[in-house]
Parts: C-alpha cells; sequence; structure tokens
C-alpha cells in the first residue's frame, strides 16, 4: 500500500510539473520535489558523543563538525571520523536529483561534503572533497569541481541517472562534471563532513547546508 500510495503521489507531482513548465530553463525542470520529513534526515555522528557537540539545527542551517581524531558512527565500523546526514530515500531505478546549499568555513580540508551511497564494487557512486578550498571528484586534483568554496554559500545540484550510468554535477548553475556510475541497486544521497584519513584531513572539519531537497525524474 505504501508504494502504491508513493507511486500515486510521484504521478501527481510530475502531471502538476508538466502542467507548468514553459517559465524558465532551471535544472529542476521536468523534476518533481520529494517531500521529506525531518525523520529521513539521520545524522550519523561519533559514537561516543552527544549529537548536540556534532550538529545543530539553527535557522534552516544545519551545521555539522567533527575532528580527525573523533571515533567512528559505531565501534565497528571500519570508516573515518564524519558528521553527516543520510537522507534516508533508497532508490534502485530512475533519474534522481540533490539540491542544497553548502558553505565550507576555510580550513577545513581533506574532507568529504557530499556523497551518492551505493555503488556495485564500491560505497559510493560520487563523493565530493575539500581540499584547500577546492571542491574534487574523490581525492582526484585533476577533476576539480570548484576552484573555491571556502567561506560562501554555494549552490550544488547533482543528478544520477541510474540506467544512464551516470552522475552530472552543477554548482551555481553551472555544469562542472559528468562521471560514470558504479552501478549497485541501492541507493541514497549524504552531505555533511566525512574526513578522509588517508588524505591529510585537517584537525576540524565543517560544512553547513540549507535548503536540501531532493526530486526525481517526471
Amino acid at each position: 500500500m505504501a508504494t502504491q500510495l508513493l507511486l500515486l503521489w510521484l504521478w501527481l507531482s510530475c502531471a502538476a510539473v508538466r502542467s507548468a513548465r514553459g517559465e524558465g530553463q532551471l535544472l529542476t525542470d521536468g523534476f518533481a520535489a520529494v517531500e521529506l520529513t525531518e525523520a529521513q534526515f539521520k545524522v550519523q555522528k561519533p559514537y561516543d558523543v552527544p549529537l548536540a557537540d556534532r550538529y545543530e539545527l539553527v535557522g534552516g542551517v544545519r551545521r555539522m563538525w567533527v575532528y580527525a581524531t573523533d571515533k567512528p558512527i559505531s565501534s565497528d565500523h571500519p570508516g573515518g571520523p564524519r558528521s553527516e546526514i543520510k537522507i534516508e530515500l533508497i532508490y534502485s531505478s530512475g533519474v534522481w536529483q540533490f539540491e542544497g546549499y553548502g558553505y565550507v568555513p576555510a580550513g577545513t580540508s581533506g574532507a568529504s561534503v557530499m556523497q551518492v551511497f551505493g555503488a556495485a564494487e564500491h560505497a559510493t557512486t560520487l563523493m565530493l572533497h575539500v581540499y584547500d578550498g577546492r571542491l574534487t571528484y574523490y581525492h582526484d586534483d585533476a577533476r576539480v569541481v570548484d576552484g573555491d568554496v571556502y567561506d560562501r554559500w554555494f549552490r550544488l545540484n547533482v543528478i544520477h541517472d541510474v540506467a544512464a550510468s551516470n552522475v552530472t554535477v552543477f554548482v551555481d548553475g553551472e555544469h562542472r562534471l559528468t562521471a560514470p556510475g558504479r552501478g549497485g541497486d541501492a541507493h541514497y544521497f549524504k552531505f555533511g563532513v566525512y574526513g578522509q584519513s588517508k588524505n591529510n584531513p585537517s584537525y576540524r572539519m565543517e560544512s553547513r547546508w540549507r535548503d536540501v531537497k531532493i526530486f526525481t525524474k517526471c
């Protein structure tokens, strides 16, 4: 029943989108916004500290920070320190889009700030890292998505086309990257800050996010 209701909601949303087209070409044109509840914004933080010590939501801005010496999200988790939000909306097909406004304070480096989780032979289809202010595709210095994201709000749109097996990244409305997909049959979006222990993370890492939305292609 829940699946049928979701499909009905998507059909009605797409019908509304189709009737409203023609008022300008936005990156979300042809997509329907997915209604998210606050419960779907699940914070993952070091297991041994209170939530308020690594996350806050004030005035619509979600601020997440972590230290290089922090513990992972559980005592048996192999990953590094993080304060991230997992959007609990799993998809396996279709075209999905993440949109949000991000802010990275100067000094944060060696950290992932956004992910498309899920792949066939890897953990992720996409990770966007920050190194000395540069936003990069994973830790590839040759694939710089933006040259300087420090101390400013930037709009990030990430479109994942599962069938076409590609992911496309836009910063402030400009196309910056298209990368191949990595397979897999279950995906979701994450954002925040995740220290990359093998890539010289700064001692303190932080990112802030507001107006995060998810869209699906009609």
